[in-house]
């Protein structure tokens, strides 16, 4: 049995830590959204955990992004 290539390690490991950033900023975002609504937060501090949100899913994006370039090239 052949052993992996080391490039396919750690780009399996970006995976892995692209997919549970993924699920908990999910997990989180919509536990601040109830949690907000239920204890009348103002829309300036939803607004930060939304804006935070969308930065950990843009970083997401630009890794998986280069996930797909390395396997390519």
């Amino acid at each position: 049995m052949n052993r992996p290539d080391p490039q396919d390690l750690k780009r399996a490991a970006q995976a892995r830590l692209v997919g549970i950033v993924l699920a908990v900023t999910m997990l989180l975002w919509m536990g601040v959204q109830w949690l907000g609504g239920r204890l009348g937060w103002e829309t300036r501090y939803v607004f930060l955990f939304d804006f935070a949100a969308l930065a950990a899913f843009l970083w997401a994006l630009v890794v998986t992004y280069q996930i797909w370039r390395g396997r390519r090239g």
